[in-house]
């Protein structure tokens, strides 16, 4: 019997998540939809041109958000990170424990250092654009990493925006393989389209050998294979994961679960945040296969649970939502 059902591993950003206008992202010189390194400095920057808007706060970073949906659902989860000693890791860390998730932050000692923070800017659209300031989470290493843990889990679930971070890359590869040595499958994110094209090089070494299980969303599955056809991007990355799940947007999501396709059904809804929708979906997905349940019903409830989601603002399920979720989950038990 396993400890956990999932041990995530993945940036530890503070999300700071504020709304604005599309041409104000012009304005600002801020390139929309998806997420942009950037260095202190234009964080700072950034935050002094939109100080004194009403801004929503929480833990998170890809993977943390994924993990955190497990917990959200009653799973039991464990989240790998890096955070410094500054208030900024104490919010993290207050805001990753009241959600339920362990962590190897509680035996870590907290270095000095700066903790990530992620500006997300949601436009009237619901789009997200995220200009990131990794801060010492670039830095994680393998003393990251709870051994233990990890061979007491059901899946090892990594984010490819470590690609970004030669150590975070090497921190990873070191995890599969501790992982695979312990038969604990691994299921792995492409996260965003800017990793697929800025940090390739990243993403090949972490998928290297091939995972179990696959989360990506059109775009990512597209550009990762460079097929010109979500069919054609189908058959390539079944070379490098033996399952996968690619959302498509409001057409809902398509799984492969390793012999048969899934057309997953859209909830229609009016989305107004689109942030954490693919991070909820791969924890939603992650949940169910943990407990038992099919590769298409696990799309199902994570196509559900993403719905939910988009139609109020913040990156994690709202206590109503919530509560709609588990019963949707409750049916299929």
């Amino acid at each position: 019997m396993r400890n956990f059902h999932v041990y995530g591993l993945g940036n530890a950003l503070v999300d700071v998540e504020i709304e604005i206008e599309i041409a104000e992202l012009s304005r600002i010189a801020v390139e929309k939809g998806i997420m942009t390194l950037i260095d202190e400095f234009r964080l700072e920057e950034l935050l002094n041109h939109v100080q004194g808007r009403t801004h929503r706060r929480a833990c998170g970073g890809s993977a943390a958000n994924t993990i955190i949906a497990v917990a959200q659902l009653g799973g039991s989860s464990f989240y790998s990170c890096r955070i410094g000693n500054d208030e900024t890791g104490d919010f993290f860390l207050s805001d990753l424990h009241n959600e339920g998730v362990m962590s190897n932050l509680e035996s870590a000692a907290r270095e000095d250092g700066v903790t990530g923070k992620c500006l997300v800017m949601i436009t009237p659209d619901a789009d997200r654009t995220m200009n990131t300031f990794l801060g010492i989470t670039s830095e994680l290493t393998e003393a990251s990493l709870d051994i233990n843990a990890l061979q007491n889990s059901q899946f090892l679930y990594i984010e490819g925006y470590l690609a970004s971070s030669p150590t975070a890359v090497a921190t990873a590869v070191m995890a599969v393989k501790e992982a695979r040595m312990a038969s604990v499958p691994v299921a792995f994110s492409l996260s965003d389209p800017a990793m697929v094209q800025f940090c390739r090089g990243g993403l090949d070494q972490m998928l290297e050998g091939g995972v179990e299980l696959l989360f990506c969303n059109e775009d990512e599955a597209l550009a990762y294979t460079g097929a010109e056809s979500i069919t054609d991007a189908c058959e390539l990355l079944k070379k490098i994961s033996n399952r996968f799940a690619i959302t498509l947007g409001a057409k809902g999501a398509l799984v492969f679960d390793g012999q048969s396709y899934h057309d997953i059904a859209p909830f229609d809804v009016q989305a107004v945040d689109t942030n954490g929708a693919g991070d909820l979906f791969a924890g939603s997905f992650l949940h169910a296969l943990t407990h038992g349940l099919s590769e298409d019903v696990a799309g199902q409830i994570a196509s559900f649970a993403s719905s939910r989601l988009v139609t109020s603002f913040g990156p994690r399920l709202n206590p109503l939502h919530l509560a709609e979720v588990r019963d949707y989950v409750s049916k299929f038990n």
